[in-house]
């Protein structure tokens, strides 16, 4: 997940949040990952629109910094794109994209314009329209969805196939993928993106960590204990989201939009590893045994936080966005059976998982399918975000140009 680093200085007065520094000051603080607003915007007045969300999420960025955490990134996500841009035509929608973009850039936010495709009876030109944006537009994130109550989406996993394999052959350094996801069982109103969508009238937001620090500290303490290390996460975890929920409670009385929950899961960045975490935890590479019983833990945790929860609540296991998973994805430590093995226990999926660029669409139909087939069995969110990197083949380096990204050697196609 791509993500935008500033902080917003302006420190509103101290709230009853401040009173918790004591604790939150501590070097387990985790930055918050995203302060996401949902809207539903009009073509004609969007602007007007993104400026009333932006009050709200800089209102709530500065109330995270008086409670002494830093604010990674605020963000919009819209309604479903065929929504978004009703009436215009192809051509149109792309140049509202466009504008849309630049203004996501300008005013320092990152922007979601949700599914393109929800259902199979979805028109799917829609997609057309998704895979001229996301090759050639920095900043425009979205997603399919591939499995919900009803069932899995079959046509949707052909077409999102058939999006990543343009998206890979069109977009610089084949980087556009990275901001598109599939998603299956996920409820709307999540704050992490590329899945992050709503189908409603909007004015809410929802809040996320990057939490991954907070399971180091604790599973470097409980080594091995599993007992020991789920009580004491799920205590860590608890102190964070209150602040949030208090917070997100605050604001929503101050402003008039609602705030719709917290997803505690521990999100990872760069050095910020949740790789890291779980080695801490097993005292062996991830990948080796011990990790199934580490991300049951952390998922177990997770949905034991006693605040209002939205989005995944369980694990994110990002290959190319945490450095050390980077670093054991080159070295082989695990794949993707293992992350589908994972999944049966958290919220994982198959995220940022790079692959050979001669990937044919029938092999990432197949991977996309397995990904919805296991959240549908077991009732569980999961996401595939999937990264063919062309002209790379199996044991070669990947080349991404994104501080956000972290290169690793390539699989061959199981």
């Amino acid at each position: 997940m791509k993500r935008v680093a500033f902080v917003f200085a302006l420190l509103l007065p101290l709230s009853l949040c401040a009173q918790r520094n004591s604790v939150a000051a501590g070097s387990s603080n985790p930055k918050v990952r995203a302060i996401t607003a949902f809207v539903r915007l009009d073509a004609n007045a969007y602007e007007t629109q993104i400026a009333e969300a932006l009050a709200v999420l800089r209102r709530a960025q500065s109330e995270f910094a008086a409670a002494g955490y830093d604010v990674e990134s605020i963000r919009i996500t819209t309604q479903p794109l065929a929504e978004l841009v009703a009436g215009m035509s192809e051509d149109e929608a792309l140049d509202f994209l466009a504008r849309f973009d630049r203004l996501s850039a300008k005013e320092n936010f990152l922007l979601n314009v949700g599914p393109a495709m929800m259902h199979d009876s979805d028109d799917p030109a829609t997609m057309r329209l998704l895979e001229r944006a996301l090759s050639t537009l920095p900043n425009i994130e979205a997603s399919t969805i591939i499995a919900d109550e009803a069932g899995i989406h079959w046509k949707t996993i052909e077409r999102t196939a058939e999006l990543v394999k343009y998206v890979s052959e069109h977009s610089l350094h084949s980087q556009g993928t990275f901001n598109f996801a599939a998603t299956a069982m996920l409820k709307p109103l999540g704050p992490f993106y590329p899945g992050s969508y709503h189908t409603g009238a909007g004015k809410q937001f929802a809040i996320g960590f990057e939490g991954a620090n907070v399971v180091r500290d604790v599973f470097a303490k409980d080594k091995g204990n599993a007992d020991a290390a789920l009580a004491d996460l799920t205590a860590a975890l608890t102190i964070h989201a209150e602040v949030a929920d208090e917070i997100g409670n605050k604001v929503a009385a101050a402003t008039g939009w609602s705030y719709v929950g917290l997803d505690p899961t521990p999100a990872p960045l760069g050095d910020v590893s949740i790789g890291a975490a779980i080695e801490a935890f097993t005292g062996a590479k991830f990948g080796s045994s011990g990790t199934m019983t580490a991300a049951r833990i952390i998922t177990a945790a997770v949905k034991a936080v006693p605040v209002k929860q939205t989005g995944y609540a369980g694990l994110m296991v990002p290959v190319l966005e945490d450095k050390l998973l980077a670093q054991r994805w080159a070295e082989g430590t695990y794949n993707i059976d293992s992350l589908l093995a994972y999944s049966a226990v958290c919220g994982t999926g198959l995220d940022t998982v790079p692959l050979p660029g001669d990937v044919t669409v029938e092999q990432l139909e197949r991977m996309y399918a397995d990904v919805a087939s296991l959240a549908f069995k077991w009732n569980k969110p999961l996401s595939a975000r999937l990264q063919p990197v062309m002209g790379k083949n199996p044991g070669d380096r990947t080349e991404f140009q994104d501080p956000y990204i972290f290169n690793t050697t390539l699989h061959p196609l199981p």
